[in-house]
């Protein structure tokens, strides 16, 4: 078995770091894999549902301890690759951006109070992937059109 294909979707969460979707053998798309930080570090939580007496039962997972660190090694490395090209692109974009040098003091500008989520662009549209909210990664993970170029 080869996991051909993820696709890591970040989240700026306390414990919740990533949605992840992988596909094996070009041929078994598995989503909503998530990369959570516990005690001990990262790692991978299989997609589960919730059963009618409240606890969780996982709805796709490896049947062995060998296929889930395969699986897990190669999440992580992606989620920390995916980490990487979002400081690059802070580096990128800091780097652009003119240095105003004043010796008085600095003025800092306060953020704009947020949009509703009704009156942003649809997720297709953000050109940005830093700081999506769980909703909008909800949402864009939903739909089908995500794997395609």
């Amino acid at each position: 078995m080869e996991v051909t294909e993820i696709k890591v979707f970040p989240i700026d969460e306390e414990k919740l770091k990533a949605f992840v979707s992988i596909v094996i053998d070009n041929c078994f798309m598995v989503n909503d894999i998530k990369v959570i930080k516990g005690r001990d570090g990262l790692f991978i939580s299989m997609p589960s549902r919730r059963k009618k007496n409240g606890k969780f039962k996982d709805v796709a997972h490896p049947l062995n301890n060998e296929t889930r660190q395969m699986i897990e090694r190669l999440i992580l490395a992606d989620y920390e690759r995916a980490l990487r090209g979002q400081e690059d692109e802070l580096e990128t974009v800091a780097a652009d951006e003119p240095e105003e040098a004043s010796e008085s003091a600095e003025t800092v500008e306060m953020p704009a109070k947020p949009e509703p989520l009704a009156a942003q662009a649809p997720v297709e549209e953000a050109t940005d992937s830093k700081g999506k909210s769980l909703e909008e990664v909800t949402e864009m993970h939903l739909r089908d059109s995500f794997w395609r170029s």
